[in-house]
């Protein structure tokens, strides 16, 4: 079993929309009869899947109900002449037909697609269309994908299955580029399944298009302030010394002073002691050269300190022997 999620369904009332907005109580089953009624006339007679002679690229109908006796038809397609007709011939002829069907009054609303490469639907029927005239389905899928990541989406992915190339045992190819976050809520993901009837089978199409974010109205206006507030600061000068300020006043930091500080948390006020280090200043330093050094002299290093395991210890120091008396001395002593 599959656990893909519909990716509109999924998003409805967070950043999608409903295809039907009205109310209805007790009439419900045959206000939503209506509904279909309407989509299959306008699919029977402007979509060329369904047996039309020109196809009009319709992508989706929605249908609102402000009126118990009047319908609002909005018909998005992008290619608005042929649903519109000769000087309107082929809106009036859908108009007598969707008002014979409903017993109301209908008000038709057409709305451009301007880029149908965004649309899933249309790309899917696309795909579909080519799958029908013999074209290598991993051909048409790649071109469909090229040119919808040139047209500005952020990724797609197109999925394929049935027999594909006439083969004997079904399966199912992908084709993905970019990105296509599933389980974003703000993610503006566009789906489309579309059907190719060949002479193997019914080759299923489906199409995930990834358009990008969209961001609540508090959200938009916070990152556009931000964008506008954060200014780069221009490099500060070596040498140049920053301002010095008071305690509680606005502006730059000036430097502290390295002195002492009393009790209270003041400054000390007046000169600062002989033994006092000011503050050191941040220009070119004039420190004065320093004189070459001489070489060392040799002879006066102090001799190093013996460590208690290098210190021998003494001796016991043994009596020379006693040398023998002559016989001049033995004479001299008597």
């Amino acid at each position: 079993m599959g656990q893909k999620v519909h990716p509109i369904g999924f998003r409805l009332g967070v950043v999608k929309g409903w295809q039907s907005r009205w109310y209805a109580e007790r009439n419900y089953k045959d206000v939503l009869a209506e509904d279909f009624a309407i989509r299959n006339i306008i699919s029977k007679e402007l979509s060329g899947a369904s047996g039309a002679r020109v196809d009009a690229a319709i992508s989706r109908v929605e249908i609102e109900r402000a009126a118990p006796k009047q319908v609002l038809v909005k018909i998005n397609t992008a290619k608005p002449g042929i649903v519109i007709g000769r000087s309107g011939e082929k809106v009036e002829h859908l108009k007598r037909l969707l008002e014979a069907k409903t017993q109301k009054r209908v008000r038709i609303e057409i709305i451009e697609i301007r880029q149908p490469e965004l649309d899933a639907y249309l790309v899917a029927r696309t795909i579909a269309d080519q799958l029908e005239k013999r074209v290598a389905f991993r051909r048409a899928m790649k071109q469909a994908v090229q040119k919808s990541m040139r047209a500005g989406a952020k990724g797609i992915k197109v999925i394929a299955g049935g027999r594909l190339g006439g083969a004997e045992i079904a399966r199912t190819e992908k084709e993905v580029e970019g990105s296509v976050p599933l389980h974003t809520l703000r993610a503006d993901i566009d789906y489309g399944l579309a059907e190719a009837h060949t002479t193997f089978g019914v080759i299923g199409v489906k199409v995930w298009i990834y358009r990008g974010d969209i961001l609540s109205s508090k959200r938009r206006e916070a990152l556009t302030a931000g964008a506008g507030v954060a200014q780069p600061s221009a490099p500060r000068e070596t040498g140049e010394r920053r301002p010095e300020r008071r305690r509680g006043e606005g502006g730059t930091r000036g430097q502290r002073p390295q002195g002492d500080r009393t009790r209270g948390g003041e400054r000390p006020q007046g000169r600062r002691a002989p033994g006092e280090r000011g503050p050191r200043q941040q220009g070119e330093r004039s420190r004065p050269p320093r004189a070459p050094r001489g070489p060392r002299p040799q002879g006066e290093r102090q001799p190093r300190a013996a460590q208690p395991s290098e210190v021998q210890q003494p001796q016991a120091q043994t009596p020379p022997p006693a040398e023998p008396k002559t016989q001049s001395e033995g004479t001299q002593s008597e």
